[in-house]
Order: C-alpha cells, then sequence, then structure tokens
C-alpha cells in the first residue's frame, strides 16, 4: 500500500533563512510598537515616572531618561513612529514614482527626458542635504520628515520603474496589445503595472531603510519629529547629551535602529531573491 506523499510547510522564503529572520524580527518590532500602550512598561510621556537618568532596573529594564520618563516604552514608541513615518513617506513616493516611470518610459521621448532629467538633479542632491532643505523650507516637523523622505527615494523609484518598463514594453504581449487597440490605460495598468510590480515591491523595501535613516537623521538634528513625540532619532539626540554618565540612553535606540534598518534590507533581499531568482544573494 502506498503512502500519500509528506506535505511541508512551504516558508515564505523557502531556505533563506537570513530573510526570514529579519522578517521575523521585523513583526516583533512593529508589534512591540502597536502592542506598547497595553503592555506594563509605563506612560512613555508620564513625567517623574522614576528617578531622573536610573541606570536599568527591574522596574525599568533599560532605565529612565532626564526626566523620569521610562526609556523602554519611549523607544517602543519610537520604532512605531520611526517606522510608521518612512513607510508613509516611501510608499507615497512608490505609487508617483511608479506611475511616473511607467508613463515616462512608454511615451512620448521629449516626456522621457524631462522625468529623467529631473530625477538625476534630486539624486544628485546629498540625502540629508535635501532634507535640511526641504524642513527649511516647511518648518521643522513630521510632515518635513515626510516630505524630504518622499523627494529622497522617489528618483531611485522612477529609474528602477523606467528601466523595467523599458523592457518590458518591447515584449509581445504588449506590442499585440497596442496592435488591438487597447486604451493607453488599460496597456498601462493590465499590462505593464502587474510586470513592474515585483520591481517596485523590492525598490519600496529598500527605500524604507534609507526612509528610517532619513527621519532619524533629520529628528536627530532636532528637524523631524518634536517634543514630546519620541523617535529613535530624537532619542539618540537626547541620549548624545548624556553619553558620559548615562550610556544607555543612546544604546537602546541606536541597537533597534540598526536591527530594524538591517531587518528591512534583509527582507528586501528575500524578495529580489523572489522577484528575479538569478539575480539573488547566495542563500544562509
Amino acid at each position: 500500500m502506498t503512502q500519500p506523499p509528506r506535505r511541508y510547510l512551504r516558508l515564505p522564503f523557502g531556505n533563506d533563512r537570513l530573510s526570514l529572520v529579519a522578517t521575523i524580527v521585523l513583526v516583533l518590532l512593529v508589534l512591540a510598537g502597536l502592542l506598547a500602550p497595553l503592555l506594563p512598561i509605563g506612560d512613555p510621556e508620564a513625567i517623574g515616572a522614576g528617578p531622573r537618568l536610573s541606570p536599568p532596573t527591574g522596574d525599568f529594564p533599560l532605565g529612565t531618561d532626564n526626566l523620569g520618563r521610562p526609556m523602554l516604552a519611549r523607544i517602543f514608541e519610537g520604532i512605531l513612529l520611526t517606522f510608521v513615518v518612512s513607510t508613509i513617506a516611501v510608499l507615497i513616493a512608490s505609487v508617483v514614482g511608479a506611475i511616473l516611470g511607467m508613463i515616462a518610459a512608454y511615451t512620448h521621448r521629449a516626456l522621457d527626458e524631462t522625468v529623467s532629467r529631473i530625477a538625476d538633479m534630486l539624486f544628485s542632491f546629498p540625502p540629508v542635504l535635501l532634507g535640511l532643505l526641504v524642513t527649511a523650507i516647511l518648518s521643522p516637523g513630521i510632515h518635513s520628515a515626510v516630505a524630504a523622505i518622499v523627494l529622497i527615494t522617489l528618483p531611485a523609484m522612477v529609474r528602477v520603474v523606467r528601466a523595467a518598463t523599458l523592457d518590458i514594453a518591447r515584449r509581445d504581449f504588449v506590442i499585440v496589445a497596442e496592435v488591438a487597440g487597447a486604451s493607453f490605460g488599460r496597456r498601462l495598468f493590465l499590462h505593464l503595472l502587474p510586470n513592474t510590480a515585483g520591481v517596485v515591491a523590492v525598490q519600496t523595501a529598500y527605500s524604507i531603510s534609507l526612509g528610517m535613516l532619513i527621519e532619524s537623521a533629520l529628528s536627530f538634528l532636532g528637524l523631524g519629529v518634536q517634543p514630546p513625540s519620541a523617535s529613535l532619532g530624537s532619542l539618540l539626540r537626547e541620549g548624545a547629551l548624556y553619553l558620559d554618565i548615562a550610556p544607555w540612553l543612546a544604546f537602546g535606540p541606536g541597537a533597534l535602529l540598526a536591527a530594524a534598518i538591517l531587518s528591512v534590507n534583509l527582507f528586501g533581499d528575500g524578495l529580489r531573491a523572489i522577484v528575479d531568482p538569478l539575480e539573488a544573494r547566495p542563500l544562509r
């Protein structure tokens, strides 16, 4: 009597353990930020909840800041705010960049040249300098950080989608749709967009890590998230003031920021392995 074939659980990234672990870490960090108000870690804005600049103890696992607020609660609030601000900004840039990249590559050469040159001009600005210019115009705050991340990540998305569209536009199914009289919108959203979606997803993942760096840099300079709200960058700025006497204030936000950025990049590697297996890194 023959045995039925065994069915194994298929992991999201196959045998790519690094991407799988990175995804788990990223999910845990986001869940920690979302569930922080329900956890017994204190109020991130409660001044005087404990002694000022207290080292890590049982009641305060990561110590307290200069106003006696629990650092663990503030770090959980910071990782969520940093991730949400960066993700929203990158999603805006992804939608706008994907549409501009497809239209530029599939329409008149003059429009293609105009969009490409504007993208190159924005791409030539150092990210932090462009962020400083945006915040100088719009004034410091979350909205300025979102605008800066959009402008910084938009050029790369336009260039990547444009290159993918130029390749797809030469394929037979697109030419047949054009000869058959399909409208421009139908060709754009039914034929080009689904075939560039994988490229857009991979570039979005990488851009989120860059967005987190930009948001943290602006907040570290006091131009991003404003008190009493906390992001990882603003927490690093506060910790830097007391680095000699309370190094734990900077260690927690710095370690979580590094873990989050590394996790997002490894998650992007996993997506790239799915979209383009020939260009994927070796499995670990």
